[in-house]
């Protein structure tokens, strides 16, 4: 069913505001208005000669009814163009946004480039639209990663598991077999390790325990646990840190970023190469930076290695999930902290975390 402009009624709208109510308002207002001038009018004039007769009442009546036809007809017309097409607009656009259509956009109504209320609620709206249509994107990509990152462990645990069952295998084959079943459930297991981790931390299903300690202690500490990667693979090290530098956050948090930050390092970084490790305090923040001498991050790349699963490296041949950045970032969050990265292609990358000094 349609209205009278060929635009299709919503079922769900039962409410009417007949014309004929509008008329009878407005006439009713008409008459109170007249009614106040003559009584106005009365109090003026003393003499009682002066008689109103009952025609000029009843012309006066009449004079009034016909007049508030077109007033009311311009004023419904100017609801129509200023209220009910606008959110007949808005209305079937949201049916749309509902249905799946992340696509729409509604166009301004002024022609003149000002804004009112109407086009502030339409710029509003076309911003959710972009919101929702990037966070349905990031969903998608979200299940095709993971579909991704737990279908190739599995993969290779039942190819090896089907392989340990052929007779006749030797003892180093086994042992071979059995090693890559292990690594590939490790793996498997750090990626839905990772996975609900992230997810507590985003909804806050994991509160934060602020405590006063020492960042330079906790530096430290996580470099050394990567001396014998950093030995492999001969890469130099190079630490340029304070005493001591105390902050106030959840420790097992700011863990996780550093030993991120550190393993994305020294992964990237070919043999021979430098990772630099630098802390500094200022007014109130100190900061931490983690340098690298590696292939580096594509401008493409740079403003999404904090979205989950995102890897720069489509291909997927370097070890990682793509969720350890987005730890991180949601960690020196809770933290009160801020990370930035710099970077470019074949000239490393650079990682800078701040965060608020104890007081």
């Amino acid at each position: 069913m349609r209205g009278a402009q060929g635009r299709a009624r919503d079922e769900r709208i039962n409410a009417r505001y007949p014309i004929w109510l509008e008329y009878l308002v407005m006439l009713v207002v008409m008459l109170c208005l007249t009614g106040g001038q003559a009584l106005i009018f009365s109090s003026y004039v003393k003499s009682s000669d002066i008689v109103v007769p009952p025609e000029f009442i009843l012309a006066n009546a009449g004079y009034w009814a016909l007049m508030t036809l077109p007033v009311t007809w311009v004023m419904l017309s100017r609801r129509r163009r200023t209220l009910d097409k606008p959110m007949h607009t808005l209305s079937d656009a949201a049916r749309k946004v509902a249905g799946g259509d992340f696509s729409v956009h509604i166009p301004p109504i002024r022609k003149d480039g000002k804004r009112d209320y109407v086009e502030v609620m339409f710029d509003d709206f076309n911003t959710m639209v972009d919101e929702l249509a990037s966070t349905e994107m990031l969903t998608n990509d979200f299940v095709s990663n993971v579909s991704h990152e737990i279908k190739t462990p599995l993969s290779v645990i039942q190819s090896y598991a089907m392989a340990l069952q052929k007779p006749g295998l030797s003892p180093e084959e086994e042992k071979e077999y059995t090693d890559t079943i292990i690594s590939a459930s490790g793996k498997l297991n750090t990626l839905v390790t990772d996975i609900l981790r992230l997810g507590k931390l985003e909804n806050l299903k994991i509160a934060p325990v602020a405590e006063e300690f020492d960042l330079c202690r906790q530096l430290c500490e996580s470099a050394l646990s990567f001396e014998s990667l950093m030995e492999d693979k001969g890469i130099a090290f190079s630490a340029d840190i304070e005493e001591k530098a105390l902050v106030c956050a959840d420790q097992s948090l700011l863990e996780i970023v550093w030993n991120n930050l550190l393993s994305n390092a020294l992964k990237f970084t070919d043999p021979g190469g430098t990772v630099t490790l630098a802390q500094a305090s200022g007014e109130g923040v100190t900061t931490v930076t983690i340098t690298d001498t590696g292939c580096g991050i594509g401008k493409e790349s740079i403003n999404r290695i904090f979205d989950k699963f995102y890897q720069g490296d489509a291909s997927h041949s370097k070890e990682g999930n793509g969720l350890g950045l987005a730890l991180s970032k949601r960690a020196v969050e809770l933290a009160g902290g801020t990370i930035a990265a710099t970077s470019e292609p074949g000239a490393g990358s650079s990682f800078s975390v701040t965060l608020k000094t104890a007081h």
